[in-house]
C-alpha cells in the first residue's frame, strides 16, 4: 500500500525510493523504470496464471472457481461425496458451496483442489460459555512454580494452575506463546520472536510418567536447578541449558528402558507429525550443529543445506538418525504436558481451558523461515509505523507469511499453525489481529520509517480462522489494540473473534468509561503484558522503570494522581469500590476493585492477569526495551498449589466470580 494513515488520520505517501527498495526485497526489481515495467509484467503473468490450490467459501454460498464448466465431484474428509454441475462464469465456473463446513476436495476434469467451507462465524465465547458471564486468568508459564525445582515454570506447573484456579470456577487460562525456540541457543527466550508458530518450547518439558517411575535428575543438574530455582528472575541461558540437559538424559533413559506402550505413543506421534514434524527436528539437528560452527542463520551455511528437500539435508538426517529423533521426542513431551494441563482444566470444571498465544511473525532464521521459504516473507521485518509514541516506527525483528506465499500454497503453513495453537487449547488468541488485513513491511537494514503496509487476503484468512475454530471447537480472541481502521471490528466480530478491551483504554476524554458500556462482544482485561499492572500502576512503578530509562513520553505525577482519581471514581460508580481514595502506596486495595471491575463488564468473558491476582507492582515486558528491563523473566514467589490459596489473592478472585454473576 503505497498510501494509508497514520495514527491521527493523516493521509501518508511512502516514498518512491522506499518503496522500490521495499518491493526489491519482495523479489519485485524495481531500482529503474525498465526494471518496474518488467517486474509488474512477469507479476500479472504469474497471477493470471495462478490457479491456487485451496479456495474459500461459505457454507451454502455461491463460489466462482477457475475451473471448466461443467461435472464436478466433492468429497468431504469422511470421504462422503456428492456430484453437480459448474455453472459457467467469466473466468470459470459457479457452484454452491456445501452447507457443512469442513475441507472437501474437488474434481472437475483435471483439475483438482480444496474447498475450504467456512461456517458463517467460529466457535464463540457464548457457544462455550451460554450465559456469556465467564471468566479466567492469564499466566505467563515461566513465571509459575511447582514442589520441585524446575528453574523456570513448565508445562506441569500450568497443570497445578488449572485445578486451584477451576475450583474457584475460572472457565479459561490465556497463557504466554509456547512456540519452539532454538534449543542449541539458550540466549533465546523472548516468546514473540519463535523459530516456530506450528511446534512447541520443550524448554517447558517435561518427562513426567514415560518411564514408569518418578523423576529423579542426576545429582549435578538437582544442584544447579535448586540453583536456579531459588532466584526471582529466570536466568534463561543457564535455565536452558539445565533443562536441555534433563531432557536429553530423559532421552537416553528412554531409548534404553521405555516401556513398550511409551514406545508406541512416540511413534505414534511422530507419524502423526509426518514431515513437517521431521523437517523441525531435521532444522534443529541442523541448527544445533551449523551454530556450533558458528553459522546461526540457516543463509549462513553451505548452500546444500539452506534447501530442506535438498539431497544433502536428506543424507544428514540419515546419518543422525538418533539426534533428529531426540528433537522429534522433546516435541512429544512438550505436547504431552501441555495436552495435560489442558486436561486438568477441562476435568477441573472449566468449559474453554486454555486459551493458546499464537505470535504474529517468526524469526528470519528459524524453522518455520527454513521448512516453507515460498511461504515467508525473506530479508523483510515486519513492525509499525511513526506514531505519537515513536517517531522512527517499530522493527520487530522478526518476519510472517507472504500473501503470494499463502495463496500458492493453499496457506498449507497458516492451517498448520492454527491447528497447531488449537490442539492442545480451547481457544486461541491472535497477536495483533490487524495483521489478518496488513502489516507494516520493512526493508532489511532499513529505518522503520522507510516501510510499507502490505495487505493481505484478509477474508480468506478469516474464513479459516472460523473453520478452524468451528473444527476445534474453540474461542478465538483477536488483540486489536492500538489504531484499528474503520470497519475492522465488526467484521471480526462477524467471524466470530472476540476483540479486547483493556481497562486503561476504556475511556472518553479523562473519564473511564462504565464497564456496562463495554463491548458485549470481546473479553475485558484489566492489563496486558505490555502495560503496567493495576497495583504498579497506582503506585507508579512504570513511571519510575520510563524515567529510570528515559522512555518517551514521561509522565508528571500531578497527570497520574488525576487519572487515579477519574479511576477511583469509575470504580465507586461501578459498584466495586468505596470510600475515599486509597493512598499512593497502596496498590493492592485499588488491585481488588479492578478486578471486580472488569467482572461487572457487559464483555462475555474477563481475564484477570496473574500479576494483578496477586496485586504484583512489575509488568511482565516493557515495550522499546530489550535487556535494560527483564523482560519475559519475572518469578511468582509462591508455588502454583499455593498461588491461589492466598487469603487476598483468594479473595479478589471471589470478588471477580461475585461480579461476573451480578446482574
Amino acid at each position: 500500500m503505497a498510501e494509508w494513515r497514520d495514527a491521527a488520520g493523516k493521509p501518508m505517501t511512502v516514498e518512491p525510493d522506499a518503496l522500490r527498495v521495499l518491493l526489491g526485497a519482495l523479489g519485485l526489481p524495481a531500482a529503474s523504470d525498465a526494471q518496474v515495467k518488467e517486474s509488474l509484467a512477469a507479476h500479472r503473468q504469474a497471477t493470471r496464471g495462478l490457479r491456487p490450490p485451496l479456495v474459500t467459501a461459505e457454507a451454502g454460498a455461491p463460489v466462482t472457481l477457475r475451473i471448466a464448466p461443467g461435472r464436478y465431484r466433492i468429497e468431504a474428509a469422511d470421504g462422503t461425496g456428492a456430484e453437480g454441475e459448474a455453472e459457467a462464469m467469466p473466468g470459470g465456473a459457479r457452484i454452491t458451496a456445501p452447507t457443512t463446513p469442513g475441507y472437501y476436495t474437488l474434481e472437475c476434469g483435471a483439475r483438482q483442489l480444496v474447498l475450504a467451507v467456512a461456517p458463517e462465524h467460529g466457535h464463540r465465547i457464548t457457544d462455550a460459555c451460554p450465559e456469556g458471564r465467564a471468566w479466567g486468568l492469564t499466566a505467563q508459564i515461566y513465571s509459575l512454580r511447582r514442589g520441585t525445582p524446575q528453574g523456570v515454570g513448565d508445562y506441569a506447573a500450568l497443570e497445578g494452575l488449572a485445578g486451584p484456579a477451576a475450583a474457584l470456577g475460572a472457565d479459561a487460562i490465556a497463557i504466554s506463546p509456547v512456540h519452539a525456540q532454538f534449543s542449541a541457543d539458550p540466549s533465546r527466550f523472548s516468546p514473540y520472536a519463535p523459530s516456530s508458530r506450528a511446534r512447541l518450547d520443550v524448554r517447558h518439558a517435561a518427562r513426567g510418567d514415560i518411564l514408569g517411575e518418578p523423576f529423579a535428575p542426576p545429582p549435578e543438574l538437582a544442584a544447579e536447578l535448586e540453583r536456579l530455582e531459588a532466584l526471582e528472575l529466570v536466568d534463561w541461558p543457564a535455565t536452558a541449558r539445565a533443562r536441555i540437559a534433563l531432557l536429553r538424559d530423559a532421552y537416553e533413559a528412554f531409548t534404553r528402558s521405555a516401556p513398550q506402550s511409551s514406545r508406541e505413543a512416540f511413534d505414534a506421534f511422530r507419524a502423526e507429525g509426518g514431515a513437517s514434524l521431521q523437517r523441525h527436528a531435521v532444522f534443529e539437528a541442523l541448527h544445533a550443529r551449523q551454530f556450533a560452527d558458528g553459522r546461526w542463520h540457516w543463509r549462513e551455511w553451505p548452500a546444500a543445506l539452506r534447501d530442506p528437500e535438498s539431497p544433502a539435508v536428506a543424507s544428514f538426517a540419515e546419518e543422525n538418525a538418533a539426534e533428529v529423533e531426540y528433537h522429534a521426542f522433546l516435541q512429544w513431551l512438550a505436547d504431552r504436558g501441555l495436552a495435560a494441563a489442558q486436561r486438568a482444566a477441562r476435568q477441573g470444571g472449566m468449559r474453554i481451558g486454555l486459551i493458546a498465544d499464537l505470535a504474529v511473525g517468526v524469526d528470519g532464521g528459524g524453522s518455520d523461515a527454513w521448512s516453507r521459504q515460498a511461504e515467508i516473507l525473506q530479508q523483510v521485518e515486519i513492525g509499525a509505523p511513526p506514531d505519537l509514541f515513536n517517531a522512527r516506527g517499530q522493527g520487530w525483528g522478526i518476519t510472517s507469511f507472504s500473501p503470494q506465499g499463502l495463496r500458492m500454497s493453499g496457506f498449507a503453513g497458516f492451517r498448520e499453525m492454527l491447528a497447531a495453537a488449537f490442539r492442545n487449547a480451547g481457544g486461541v488468541r491472535l497477536d495483533h489481529v490487524l495483521g489478518l488485513r496488513r502489516l507494516w513491511l520493512v526493508p532489511g537494514g532499513a529505518s522503520p520509517r522507510d516501510g510499507a503496509y502490505l495487505r493481505y487476503p484478509l477474508e480468506d484468512m478469516l474464513r479459516l480462522v472460523a473453520l478452524e475454530s468451528h473444527l476445534n471447537q474453540g474461542i478465538v480472541i483477536g488483540e486489536d489494540l492500538g489504531t484499528v481502521p474503520a470497519g475492522f471490528r465488526p467484521r471480526l466480530e462477524k467471524a466470530g473473534l472476540a476483540g479486547m478491551r483493556v481497562l486503561w483504554f476504556e475511556k472518553q476524554g479523562k473519564r473511564f468509561t462504565a464497564p456496562q458500556k463495554w463491548t458485549t462482544g470481546a473479553v475485558s482485561m484489566t492489563s496486558t503484558h505490555d502495560l503496567a499492572t493495576v497495583a504498579g500502576w497506582w503506585e507508579g512503578r512504570d513511571m519510575e522503570w520510563r524515567r529510570k530509562l528515559d522512555l518517551k513520553p514521561l509522565e508528571k505525577e500531578e497527570n497520574r494522581q488525576a487519572e487515579r482519581r477519574a479511576l477511583w471514581s469509575a470504580f465507586r460508580a461501578s459498584g466495586v469500590a468505596q470510600g475515599e481514595l486509597p493512598e499512593k502506596e497502596d496498590g493492592a486495595t485499588v488491585a481488588d476493585a479492578a478486578a471486580a471491575h472488569i467482572g461487572r463488564a457487559a464483555c462475555q468473558l474477563a481475564l484477570l492477569p496473574l500479576e494483578d491476582a496477586l496485586a504484583a507492582v512489575e509488568q511482565p515486558n516493557l515495550p522499546g526495551t530489550t535487556d535494560q528491563h527483564p523482560n519475559w523473566r519475572r518469578r511468582f514467589p509462591q508455588p502454583v498449589d499455593r498461588m491461589l490459596a492466598d487469603p487476598a489473592v483468594e479473595r479478589r478472585l471471589r470478588g471477580l466470580a461475585r461480579a461476573r454473576r451480578a446482574e
